[in-house]
């Protein structure tokens, strides 16, 4: 007899893992089933190890739009009748995105072997944690195309908010990386110049003009090693945000920052709420439905606090009060979540909170950057005025003294 890791949910609704003996995966799966469990995942002992880096190689990204359009077409061959394998093999072979490509591809054969379709998308560690997650309660429920088709509402929503987002974004950014390039170029090139055009003067240069170019020239011998500096900090930076350590103490300081830390903490709430909702909507247990709300966030912070709030409601408290213990949502949320678990519409209302929250982020993000935009003008004309000024002020003395 083999043995396997199983990973299950007992009558309670808590996540308990143990290892089984059986003669395979299908056997162990089945035999906890029919003893009334909701059973996540099994897979074999000898092959736990490799897996446990799927939650690293989860933060490899897919192309969100095209598996988007996958299941578009997956759901509609499925609503003809075609069978879930049979639909498999007519997709792989036809997707423009090699990478996604490559994991259908795997996940046909490993359905052809008789893995379970929801098994078969863990087991390549790309895919959200919602979709494979919301693919288990379609397989247990019989309703896979439907729980599908909530998934496609549910990522049309959260691309078109991220895009407004960057949308919004796109200007300010390009205006502030021009004004940059803007800045290098008189500092290190133009003030240099007119630095060897005053050697050549016998004339008293006024002290803002010495000043400026004094930063010119040592700028531009020093250019280099600025930019080498910059991106060695750059890099290592990076690496160091990698650690779970450092992302905490990252999304600590957003959640600081003046008006843009609300902001933050209102997007990450509504990304939160939308796919908590979407997967209560499919029927998910409350306790599951927040571990996989909790692998799909971004932020080590809020995943913190959802492993405090999965705890708390495993142990009986309400969710409104597990969310209020952990010191991080803001109160309104709070008490629309509150209102949910009292007139058990907890789904509905977090769907409520979740287009509140994005609406909310998109109104903010348009104030705050009507108000950035004008500041990156005003700063670059107050420069570039600095600049003639200390620039030119010297022959305008020169002018004054030949009269």
């Amino acid at each position: 007899m083999a043995e396997f890791v199983l990973k299950y949910a007992d009558s309670r609704g808590e996540i308990r893992q143990q290892v089984a003996e059986g003669s395979s995966e299908q056997e162990v799966r089945a035999r906890f089933s029919d003893q009334g469990y909701l059973v996540y995942s099994v897979r074999s002992r000898d092959s736990a190890a490799p897996l446990a880096g799927v939650r690293l190689r989860r933060r490899q990204r897919l192309n969100l739009e095209k598996f988007l359009i996958f299941n578009q077409q997956f759901v509609t061959l499925i609503r003809a009748g075609l069978p879930i394998l049979k639909a498999l093999d007519l997709l792989a072979e036809r997707l423009t995105d090699a990478r996604l490509g490559r994991h259908v591809r795997s996940v046909r054969d490993e359905v052809k072997n008789g893995a379970l379709l929801s098994d078969a998308f863990r087991r390549q560690g790309v895919f959200p944690p919602i979709y494979v997650t919301s693919v288990l309660a379609g397989e247990k429920s019989g309703s896979l195309a439907e729980v599908i088709d909530r998934y496609i509402a549910y990522q049309k929503l959260t691309l078109a908010v991220k895009k407004k987002l960057l949308v919004s974004l796109l200007y300010p950014a390009v205006l502030l990386v021009l004004v940059c390039c803007l800045v290098v170029f008189l500092v290190t090139y133009v003030v240099p110049n007119f630095a060897l055009l005053y050697s050549t003067m016998a004339a008293e240069l006024p002290a803002l003009t010495r000043y400026l170019i004094a930063i010119g020239t040592t700028a531009r011998s020093y250019v280099y090693f600025f930019l080498g500096g910059l991106a060695a900090a750059a890099a290592a930076f990076r690496l160091w945000s990698r650690r779970d350590s450092a992302q905490h103490t990252l999304d600590r300081l957003k959640l600081r920052a003046p008006v843009l830390g609300r902001i933050w903490i209102m997007y990450q709430v509504g990304q939160f709420a939308r796919v908590l909702s979407t997967l209560l909507v499919g029927g998910i247990p409350l306790v599951q439905a927040l571990e996989t709300a909790s692998d799909s966030m971004s932020s080590s912070l809020i995943r913190k606090s959802l492993e405090k709030t999965k705890r708390m409601v495993r142990e009986g408290q309400p969710m409104s009060a597990a969310v209020r213990s952990t010191g991080v949502f803001p109160g309104l949320s709070i008490d629309m979540i509150e209102v949910g678990e009292s007139t058990g519409a907890l789904p509905s209302m977090l769907n409520s909170v979740a287009e509140f929250y994005e609406e909310d982020v998109t109104i903010r993000m348009t104030a705050v950057l009507s108000l950035i935009e004008p500041a990156i003008m005003v700063f670059m004309g107050l420069f570039v005025a600095f600049v003639l000024v200390a620039l030119y002020l010297p022959i305008f003395s020169l002018a004054d003294s030949l009269r």
